[in-house]
């Protein structure tokens, strides 16, 4: 089966990458993904699948029934496909032709490749020993993200998933080349909001005012010790700052401060006692100085967890199809994804694809010249049909009785 499926990934590399390219010319935000809806939904009609659109809001989803046993076991394969407010500056010839909003996450890659995988998939469905749920998702880069709002819009109402695979593509990573991680691997976020109230006035005279922008500082100085002096040693936590404006001049000290951040970390109770430390420090130092602090935590995403055995699996598979020099087992990563509430469900693995091409600068994702190598959509689209056809194999090897 390897070789029958690398050959109808090259077979339809051609098509895919034309996908991938309409996509990228064509990137949309998140909730406002309805020209990715439609494109999607066509190219899974025209493999004779039967999508379900607006999931979600501007989401998809398609089942693929196998031609074995289709009601006795279903593998989930999902892929993100909304963009980012960033404007281009790669120079392609498929740029983006919609203003200020680009592909910089790789999602356009994500999505043409799970296509990639569908058309594998639906031309070897008679083989198939199970059933395989694709699931297209929208907004994953806007709170709440598309996952839960998907799950909340009946995903899976109309079947619920044994497995549940996704991958994220990495520029670190050279292109023919994937790695996953057991367990614990990327962190929860949550959003956090401060308004730091004062008195402003002229900046000559300071003593005749309550400065936010000095509490402000204080408090941002301050919670540098929740990940010095209060994680544990070994609980990997992240505090970012990434906005504070104050709305003053040279010479005028504003009424108030808004900061914006987040924090990141994996346990759950831990993730709760750092929200109570962050306000109490917070609320506790502009007191103090004269003022006050609002404090609006947004409570986001979970942190990823992948099911150990799903991961074995994939590895497995991977070093089956592409070869142990080609798969590699990753550290714990502080960014985060929507993914996570699938996990909280489903068995689930998030693997990582490279997309870096060998002797080229790297460039980070969420970068207006981030560049995919689009020989990893070849890669990932076969590994992701493969190793749902392999996931689907097992099951009925576990339940098979003996004569």
């Amino acid at each position: 089966m390897i070789d029958t499926i690398k050959n109808l990934a090259k077979a339809n590399s051609a098509a895919v990458t034309e996908w991938r390219r309409w996509l990228h010319r064509h990137p949309e935000l998140s909730q406002e993904e309805y020209g990715t809806m439609a494109f999607v939904a066509d190219r899974l009609r025209e493999m004779g699948l039967a999508p379900r659109v607006g999931i979600g809001k501007t989401g998809v989803a398609a089942l693929l029934r196998g031609g074995i046993a289709p009601d006795d076991y279903c593998v989930a394969l999902r892929a993100d496909y909304d963009a980012l407010p960033i404007a281009e500056a790669t120079g392609l010839p498929f740029a983006s032709e919609n203003p200020g909003v680009m592909h910089a996450c790789g999602h356009d890659m994500h999505t043409s490749s799970l296509l990639g995988a569908a058309k594998i998939l639906t031309a070897i469905r008679e083989q198939l020993c199970g059933s395989i749920l694709f699931i297209f998702e929208p907004s994953e880069e806007k709170y709440p993200g598309g996952a839960r709002m998907m799950m909340d819009d009946g995903l899976f109402d109309e079947v619920m998933p044994n497995e549940i695979y996704s991958f994220h593509c990495l520029p670190e990573m050279d292109c023919g080349k994937i790695g996953m991680k057991k367990g614990r691997y990327m962190a929860s976020t949550d959003e956090l909001y401060w308004t730091v109230k004062g008195c402003g006035g002229h900046g000559a005279t300071p003593h005749l005012s309550t400065d936010p922008i000095l509490i402000a500082s204080h408090i941002v100085v301050a919670l540098q010790q929740i990940v010095s002096r209060n994680a544990a040693p070994m609980m990997p936590t992240v505090l970012s700052f990434g906005k504070i404006n104050g709305e003053g001049r040279t010479n005028i000290i504003p009424d108030e401060v808004k900061m914006e951040g987040i924090i990141r970390t994996f346990d759950p109770q831990w993730r709760l006692d750092c929200h109570e430390k962050i306000r109490r420090i917070s609320c506790g130092i502009a007191e103090s100085m004269g003022g006050e602090c609002d404090l609006f935590i947004d409570y986001g995403y979970p942190p990823v967890i992948n099911d150990d055995d799903c991961t074995q699996q994939a590895h497995d598979n991977g070093v089956a199809y592409l070869g142990a020099e080609n798969v590699e087992w990753l550290e714990l990563r502080m960014t985060a994804e929507d993914f996570a509430f699938f996990g909280q469900k489903i068995p689930s693995c998030y693997f990582r694809v490279g997309i870096h091409t060998p002797g080229t600068p790297l460039c980070n994702l969420h970068r207006p010249n981030l560049m995919v190598d689009e020989s990893s959509i070849e890669t990932a689209s076969g590994f992701v049909a493969y190793n749902a056809f392999c996931a689907l194999q097992k099951r009925v090897k576990q339940t098979a009785r003996p004569e």
